[in-house]
């Protein structure tokens, strides 16, 4: 998969977990494009340890299905650390 469809991915994935997620997140278009660029590494990484099999690009509904569930995951994860952060200086 080239560089351009990663971040499409990304960018689209991103789009979708930010509309799925109620939590703090970080804001604009290229926030959104971080979000899911990192959702798709994590997603990547995470089906790649357990075995979850080669994905076969843009095309492939796994691909999309893994990317999102990675976004929300950093989207989880960014929210309990800024979450936290902000109940704590209140």
């Amino acid at each position: 998969m080239g560089i351009i469809s990663f971040i499409v991915i990304g960018l689209i994935a991103g789009l979708i977990a930010r509309a799925i997620n109620n939590g703090p997140e970080p804001g604009g278009l290229i926030g959104t494009l971080i979000v899911g660029v990192v959702g798709a590494i994590i997603g990547g990484l995470i089906a790649s340890a357990i075995g979850f099999g080669e994905l076969d690009g843009i095309f492939d509904i796994k691909t999309w299905i893994i990317a999102i569930v990675g976004a929300l995951l950093f989207l989880f994860v960014y929210g309990m650390v800024v979450g936290g952060r902000k109940r704590n200086h209140a």
